[in-house]
């Protein structure tokens, strides 16, 4: 594999409350995710995230994530929420995801080996791998067989994502070293309110790889 070495990312996604973004101040945390598709239970308004996008502690980066959205509503959400990174999670093509002017990822469930060199048309974005799901696009919390992220990564980052909780982060940070990873249900005690004490695990694991 061609992996350096590096710190992991982490993200924390489908925040929905005030006092989940107050709780992330000091944690080590990098990336926020707000959630507009309207089928996850963990969904935002447009109102909603611009109440929150103040909110957000200083120093970690605010992600919208999207499914199969229409451009206009890409471009009106990243204003409202001031996004600094977009995350796609249907089937967007590059051209679609690089045409916004930010950084992006794009999230691929996993479903067999996965196929770098067909991912590497997505640069400069980084690559986000998730469990299949027929009903949800992420956020299942279920675990896909990481092996399946092996492989040469043409040189492109991974976001590994599905499954992962407090209890099983550092072994696949150690197994697969990823660039980052990203938690959701993983660090709740119900969907879209967030545990305080499990992220702070969670980063703990991950920090003593």
């Amino acid at each position: 594999m061609n992996i350096s070495i590096q710190r992991v990312t982490i993200k924390i996604c489908g925040l929905t409350r005030s006092e989940d973004l107050a709780g992330l101040a000091g944690l080590g945390i990098d990336f926020a995710g707000f959630v507009f598709a309207p089928r996850s239970p963990r969904f935002v308004s447009p109102e909603r995230a611009a109440e929150l996008k103040s909110l957000v502690p200083a120093g970690i980066k605010k992600v919208g994530v999207f499914v199969n959205e229409e451009r206009k509503t890409v471009e009106r959400l990243a204003r409202a929420a001031a996004l600094d990174l977009l995350q796609f999670h249907g089937s967007e093509s590059a051209g679609f995801c690089r045409s916004f002017g930010l950084p992006f990822f794009k999230a691929f469930p996993v479903t067999g080996p996965f196929d770098w060199r067909a991912a590497a048309r997505y640069r400069p974005g980084r690559i986000l791998l998730d469990a299949f799901s027929p009903a949800r696009a992420g956020g299942t919390g279920v675990r896909f067989n990481w092996e399946l992220a092996g492989g040469d990564r043409s040189g492109m980052d991974l976001i590994l994502a599905g499954g992962l909780n407090p209890d099983n982060v550092g072994e696949a940070v150690r197994r697969i070293k990823p660039w980052g990873v990203d938690v959701s249900t993983g660090v709740e005690s119900a969907p879209g309110v967030k545990d305080i004490e499990k992220i702070r695990r969670f980063v703990e694991a991950v920090r003593a790889r």
